[in-house]
């Protein structure tokens, strides 16, 4: 990869790792428009520069993170199924997931259709967002961590999983991202440290890019800052229909330049 494709992939994941869009589809489909090929080391880049988007998080919450143990407990209730799925469907995600596009269209389109309809069902007030994060309950952080599953399939969005779910548990909008950002670091650090455990001899022949994957890391970190602020003030003020909208119009663009 050239300086070009490193910093432009490294902006893309920061921007929409925590952002209900889904991060991997835009990573893969921003591979695909700029000719990199999926190799090892290209697997290996998109995996590390997670990390620029969790110390991110770690750096804007690290109180809540070190010092708040209710909070700690629900975090790790809500990583518990999304870890087992993740371990049991390991092969079938990195092996067959990660490569159909078509998937990530329908994935795409199928939540946009979802936020939207969800979005219409609190305006007429089917569903009241009145809870805060601290008022969650061990059967509801269980709950939030099935809902985080379902992000195994690309196109899906790990954060707009979550947010989702605790939406439709009547949580605010925000305390859902907030909540969405904490989970991220156990689960994005051990789905990492996994693919890092599967494809260790990938790292021990890439070590001459390391230069590669440090830039990474950093342009994700400080884009990845950017992201989180502005999504937490856009969501204390509107709603996720411009997201749900949003995920259409990318699945439209994929079909119509990326599909045969």
């Amino acid at each position: 990869m050239n300086i070009f494709q490193i910093i432009t992939l490294s902006i893309i994941e920061g921007l929409t790792e925590f952002l209900p869009i889904s991060s991997t589809a835009h990573l893969i489909v921003t591979s695909k428009f700029l000719n990199i090929p999926h190799n090892d080391f290209q697997k290996l880049f998109e995996v590390f520069i997670q990390g620029g988007a969790i110390l991110s998080i770690i750096f804007l919450y690290q109180k809540t993170l070190f010092k708040n143990k209710r909070v700690l407990i629900n975090i790790f209730l809500a990583f518990l199924p999304t870890a087992i799925f993740g371990f049991f469907f390991y092969k079938i995600i990195k092996n067959i997931f990660f490569e159909s596009l078509s998937l990530i269209v329908y994935s795409l389109i199928f939540g946009g259709i979802v936020f939207i309809i969800i979005e219409i069902l609190i305006s007429k007030k089917k569903i009241i967002l009145t809870k805060e994060n601290s008022q969650m309950t061990i059967r509801e952080a269980f709950l939030i961590g099935f809902f985080q599953s379902l992000a195994i399939v690309p196109g899906v969005s790990r954060a707009g999983a979550v947010i989702i779910g605790m939406m439709i548990l009547g949580f605010k909008r925000d305390q859902a991202a907030i909540f969405s950002f904490l989970l991220a670091v156990p689960t994005i650090l051990s789905a990492s440290i996994f693919d890092f455990y599967k494809n260790k001899e990938i790292f021990y022949t890439s070590q001459s890019q390391f230069f590669t994957l440090l830039l990474g890391v950093f342009f994700s970190f400080i884009f990845a800052l950017i992201s989180v602020k502005f999504f937490v003030s856009f969501l204390k003020k509107k709603n996720l229909v411009v997201f749900g909208l949003y995920r259409i119009v990318v699945a439209i663009i994929i079909l119509l330049l990326l599909l045969p």
